[in-house]
């Protein structure tokens, strides 16, 4: 079964996209993910300022 996410409260750090959505169970999460061809990073974080201090350090190798 797919998963369905609705993103909400994005931003945008370089690359590096950061939004906030609801998971399985209605627990508040946030996630950060690079959007440069080949590279491939996302994380989700408990935390908002985690996701975007992960946004503004990434570096892509791609």
């Amino acid at each position: 079964m797919t998963v369905h996410r609705r993103f909400r409260d994005r931003a945008r750090f370089g690359p590096v996209q950061v939004a906030t959505y609801l998971d399985g169970r209605g627990v508040e999460k946030h996630t950060a993910a690079c959007t440069a061809p080949g590279c491939g990073f996302s994380a989700d974080y408990r935390d908002r300022s985690a996701a975007e201090l992960a946004a503004r350090t990434h570096r892509c190798k791609a």
